[in-house]
């Protein structure tokens, strides 16, 4: 039973994938076969273009496709005149034509190909006057270009709705091309007259067109911010860039396309014409580059210098025209001869100075300000001169950067207590980041990180030259932050060893008080009541006088040890009988004694301990000796105890900066360096812990590790000074 369901699973499998070919070479067919019947049927009608324009259309007006044009005196014939209009609206159909091709033949496996084609095709054919006026009263032509003049804004639409992966985003916006697909349909039943026909004020056909051309351009931009991938963001890039020019170049065109604003002649219509169809042929261009996704070259310098001359030239058309008016005002002349000449000559020496800011602009418009980051340096400078923390200095940095790149994110990450943290931020993570180091005086003082502006988007060579300028700023700030965190610590450091000290000392004088208190005190007391007690009997018993002040020697000498050991406990006394290097030899003696003993127990080598010390030592402060000594002997006892060593060298030596390095080194493999060991429960053991710490309250430090030769080393560094 389950080969059986498996083999009917298979075999569904294989008739989906079937269907879809299948579908898909339909699909194919259709959009080939569609696209030769419609340029066929186009080339059909321009000889009957022509013989319209020249018989009616530009004399007399074709309605709303084609106004009256009146020709002027001195120019081109009525015959010339209609020869250019057929070949600007030739030319124009044609790079619809080409550029579908291409698709067509490129992509002739991607559905968004052939929905493009479609589009492409039908816009290309219709959107001209010439199928229009020429297929006026010939049946099938006619209804066929009325069709596809529907259908041309319904692909357009599905197009912008679907583009680049094939689905609607968000999934409301197929709803909203319902609504277009139904309202086209109706407006093709009509003959374009849907709006007439229902009584449907002007103000509502227009609210329907930018309501619905705000739908899709909002389609496209929430895709390109929460859907799209880097390559399908570039893709949408150059449809959008497209779109802008040529939604940019109809509008403005149209509008001077109004007799008010042109003298209604042939020529200038013919110029008009020109220029409204170049603006529009950049759609299927960048919709060509974005399909085929060949070679999807970046973008934005193309839009940076569109944006310059487009500015540029609508600035001087702009000054010319204004000084123009303005002169031939004041000459009062009618030829503007002297005005034109004065305006030709102001706008050609502006026009250097006018790019310049434009480019500096709109640079800092789209990629912010990385072409001057010495200004950026000296207003950062300005802000880091005033009275502020450290922290404030870092956030003002990754402002500064943010701020200046025009990026979403900018941190500054450092090493602190070994490890890496972030210690100043601005703004948010949106897209992947870039790490870049900051490096001051040869070292790595922490990391720049700064995200992308837009997903897959990298950073320009005049971005890395502003960053590599800064980072070189940044260095000395990021030291001096870690300077001002060294010293808190430092200060921090130092509180706890002054509050260790005080607890300390207080620890100390409260044994001293008990053992006082507890031992020495009562037993003081009872020798002055024996005392006293032996004194009575002196006369009437001398014997057992005898007695007690033999009782009584026993107790004071056992007192006389209980003082010795609390004073021992305070600082050894060898070091006062000894000095540092005897006190030392002697500790070696007395654990030689016992090393002898467990070698002859386990049958090993005996342990040979020697000590290396230099001549006489300067005079050292007494908490120094104490810490030799210590650190010293419990090292020894380690030795003993827990290590197979067979020698062991303790070597004392004075270093040219005035520091006291003690290093005790044994042959040993088995002692592990982590561990406490106190040298005897209860006593004056210090274990390892505490022989660091003891090297650390006096400025030093000490270290055990495990040498290249083998054994175990503790080398113990104190200054003198």
């Amino acid at each position: 039973m389950k080969m059986l369901h498996l083999s009917k699973a298979g075999t569904s499998k294989v008739v989906n994938n079937r269907q879809v070919v299948w579908s898909m070479r339909f699909a194919q067919l259709f959009v080939l076969s569609f696209s030769l019947l419609t340029a066929a049927l186009y080339v059909s009608l321009i000889p009957q273009y022509y013989k319209v324009l020249v018989g009616k259309c530009i004399l007399q007006g074709c309605g709303n496709l084609v106004p009256a044009m009146p020709l002027p005196a001195n120019g081109f014939s009525l015959e010339q005149f209609g020869l250019l209009f057929v070949l600007i609206d030739v030319l124009f159909t044609f790079v619809f034509y080409m550029t579908s091709a291409i698709v067509l033949w490129k992509g002739f496996r991607e559905p968004m190909g052939l929905v493009a084609v479609v589009a492409m095709v039908s816009f290309g054919s219709t959107f001209p006057s010439l199928v229009m006026a020429a297929s006026e009263g010939t049946g099938f032509a006619h209804y066929w270009f009325l069709g596809i003049s529907m259908l041309s804004w319904v692909s357009l639409s599905l197009f912008l709705l679907l583009f680049p992966n094939g689905k609607f985003v968000p999934n409301w916006s197929r709803f909203v091309f319902v609504l277009i697909m139904i309202v086209d349909v109706m407006t093709l039943v009509y003959e374009g007259e849907m709006w007439e026909k229902f009584h449907i004020p002007a103000i509502f056909q227009l609210l329907w067109y930018g309501s619905s051309t705000l739908i899709l351009i909002y389609s496209q931009v929430y895709r390109f911010r929460n859907r799209a991938t880097a390559a399908e963001r570039q893709q949408t890039k150059w449809v959008v860039y497209g779109a802008s020019i040529g939604i940019i170049g109809f509008i403005g065109m149209s509008a001077l396309f109004d007799p008010s604003l042109n003298d209604g002649t042939a020529m200038t219509y013919v110029y008009l014409n020109g220029v409204l169809n170049a603006s529009l042929t950049a759609i299927p261009i960048t919709l060509m580059f974005a399909v085929l996704r060949q070679r999807l070259w970046n973008i934005d310098p193309l839009v940076k210098r569109t944006l310059v001359y487009g500015s540029l030239s609508v600035c001087i058309v702009l000054i010319y025209t204004v000084i123009v008016f303005y002169l031939s005002r004041v000459f009062q002349t009618r030829d503007h001869y002297v005005a034109s000449l004065l305006a030709t000559a102001i706008v050609a020496a502006a026009f250097a100075p006018l790019k310049e800011w434009l480019q500096r602009q709109i640079n800092r418009l789209m990629k912010g300000r990385h072409d001057d980051p010495y200004a950026v340096l000296l207003e950062l400078g300005n802000q880091l001169i005033q009275p502020q923390d450290p922290d404030a200095m870092l956030h003002a940095v990754v402002r500064t950067v943010k701020d200046a790149l025009r990026i979403p994110y900018t941190a500054i990450y450092t090493g602190i207590g070994g490890q890496t943290t972030l210690v100043a931020a601005a703004g948010s993570l949106l897209y992947e980041q870039h790490v870049l180091p900051i490096i001051h005086r040869g070292k790595e003082m922490g990391t720049l990180h700064i995200a992308s502006r837009s997903a897959g988007e990298g950073f320009t060579a005049e971005d890395n030259k502003f960053l590599d300028v800064l980072l070189r700023q940044a260095g000395p700030i990021v030291e001096n932050w870690h300077m001002t965190q060294g010293m808190k610590l430092l200060a921090q450091d130092l509180q706890e060893s002054r509050e260790k000290l005080v607890l300390a000392r207080e620890e100390e004088r409260l044994y001293i008080r008990n053992n006082l208190h507890d031992d020495l005190a009562p037993k003081l007391a009872a020798l002055a009541l024996n005392a006293a007690t032996a004194q009575i009997y002196v006369e009437k018993q001398p014997k057992v006088a005898i007695e007690m002040l033999g009782d009584l020697r026993k107790v004071i000498r056992s007192t006389v040890e209980e003082i010795r050991t609390l004073v021992h406990d305070l600082r050894p006394p060898t070091l006062d009988e000894l000095g540092l290097i005897g006190a030392i030899q002697e500790r070696i003696t007395l654990l030689s004694k016992p090393a002898v003993m467990l070698a002859g127990e386990k049958g090993a080598e005996v342990l040979d301990i020697q000590l290396y010390a230099p001549g006489p030592l300067p005079v050292l402060p007494a908490a120094v000796e104490v810490a030799v000594y210590r650190i010293a002997t419990e090292a020894l006892v380690n030795v003993v105890k827990h290590t197979n060593a067979t020698s062991c060298t303790v070597r004392l030596e004075l270093s040219e900066t005035g520091q006291l390095q003690v290093e005790i080194r044994d042959n040993g493999a088995d002692f592990a360096p982590l561990p406490v060991h106190p040298v005897a429960e209860g006593k004056s053991g210090i274990g390892l812990v505490s022989m660091r710490e003891r090297a650390a309250e006096l400025g030093g430090h000490c270290n055990i590790d495990r040498p290249a030769g083998g054994g175990t080393r503790v080398l113990a560094v104190i200054p003198l000074s």
